[in-house]
């Protein structure tokens, strides 16, 4: 996803999350707990990370009582500046937010014990350079199957068609390619309702399901989500995540 995306949200909303008003449901668990417990599992305070794609960086902050240090990378300067701002206000002193392209970073070999990765760029010829022997890496990423529904509807989207093919079987298979042991790997399905067509709206401003999207042009496409998705509990919107758990 280009930069000015995200610079863009950074500018409007002044970080990577929306007001929007919403509640899950998790059949299975929430992807965002188990990655987390996954990270804190790998952690130690001898131990120092990387976080890829780090965008406004609130939730490498949460967790930088458990590693030595930090650094955390992103290519938009708007969400690494909203990063060091929130930074500043929690006076937290072991993480170092700079710019770096993923692929191919300024760090030197086996500098890192653990890389973490939430729905960040996935370069693993990099990641296993930048691990020392024994390290582990950790991702949470976008499933297939997500927003497939009011992808549909609109007729396009990011990873639009591509429903068959399975990111969970990609990811597992290119990070062997790269030498990595997987540790573990789970797919998680569920659903989020959004409390009003206000809060869908602009949380689709906030993400890039749709890079384009604009409140009044896809007026008419959002009316129509929302007449068949409506639930009890809210606007319907189906989610689909991977978390995978690999060491060199």
């Amino acid at each position: 996803m280009p930069t000015g995306f995200y610079d863009k949200v950074a500018r409007k909303f002044g970080s990577y999350h929306t007001p929007a008003k919403y509640s899950k449901k998790y059949p299975h668990g929430d992807p965002e707990e188990v990655f987390k417990n996954k990270l804190l599992e790998i952690s130690g305070p001898e131990k120092v990370a990387l976080d890829v794609g780090c965008a406004d960086g609130r939730f490498t902050l949460s967790v930088a009582k458990y590693f030595k240090k930090i650094y955390a990378i992103d290519l938009s300067k708007g969400m690494l500046s909203a990063a060091n701002k929130f930074k500043k206000e929690q006076g937290v002193g072991n993480v170092e937010f700079q710019i770096e392209d993923a692929s191919k970073t300024s760090f030197p070999d086996s500098m890192f014990d653990v890389i973490y990765d939430r729905r960040g760029p996935t370069f693993y010829g990099e990641f296993f350079r930048l691990l020392r022997n024994g390290g582990h890496y950790l991702e949470i990423d976008i499933g297939e199957k997500d927003t497939q529904d009011i992808q549909k509807v609109f007729g396009r989207g990011q990873g639009y068609g591509k429903w068959d093919q399975s990111r969970l079987k990609k990811d597992i298979e290119e990070l062997k390619e790269a030498g990595f042991k997987i540790l573990y790997k789970e797919e998680f399905v569920y659903d989020e309702f959004y409390h009003s067509y206000e809060d869908l709206d602009i949380f689709l401003q906030g993400v890039p399901i749709f890079p384009d999207f604009d409140s009044e042009k896809d007026k008419e496409l959002l009316e129509k989500y929302t007449k068949a998705f409506t639930a009890p509990e809210g606007i319907r919107l189906e989610r689909h995540r991977i978390v995978v758990l690999a060491q060199k």
